[in-house]
């Protein structure tokens, strides 16, 4: 499925016991700038509150602005189907400018790990989106996850990605990033 030049890589499959259990998500959007500035995009806080507008999303707790770094926690709180969440994140691998994972700590779901992924390609940067989740209650969080979880997270991935991307291709980057 191709939506605004965001592309599904995967998704759902027998490759292991965890996944049979467990949605993942894997999405890809190619930019049209250098790799360090989308990298230093994609790990800001304030460019993912932009993002997440949609959610009136906004950080409550940890790095409140700025890019985030290994061992860096944020906390946002956002409203998703018609309620307020929380959700608390460590990042817990970085290795500038190809990849950083996320992790949640605290938060709705059973479990939620998103990997950010960047490689050149020639003069465009890929970058590459995997969440790992599940909610909680076991075949009725696996039955939510099926029905309109993931999508939902998907359509808010493809925004966060888009995003990025018109900023990125753009001078805007610099509001995020000069003196950084």
């Amino acid at each position: 499925m191709v939506q605004d030049g965001a592309e599904e890589r995967g998704g759902q499959g027998p490759a292991s016991p965890q996944r049979t259990t467990m949605p993942v998500i894997e999405l890809e959007q190619r930019i049209l700038a250098p790799i360090e500035r989308v990298f230093d995009l994609a790990r800001s806080v304030d460019l993912h509150v932009r993002s997440a507008s949609q959610t009136r999303e906004r950080v409550v707790g940890g790095v409140t602005s700025g890019l985030l770094g290994l061992g860096d926690c944020v906390t946002f709180r956002g409203k998703h189907f018609g309620l307020w969440f929380e959700l608390t994140a460590t990042v817990d691998a970085f290795d500038r400018p190809w990849h950083f994972r996320d992790r949640m700590v605290e938060g709705t779901f059973a479990r939620l790990v998103h990997d950010h992924d960047f490689r050149q390609d020639g003069t465009a940067t890929v970058l590459c989106d995997r969440i790992d989740f599940s909610s909680p209650l076991g075949p009725l969080g696996r039955l939510v996850d099926g029905l309109f979880l993931r999508s939902h997270l998907e359509r808010f991935l493809r925004r966060r990605a888009e995003v990025i991307k018109v900023v990125a291709e753009s001078d805007e980057w610099r509001e995020y990033l000069e003196g950084d």
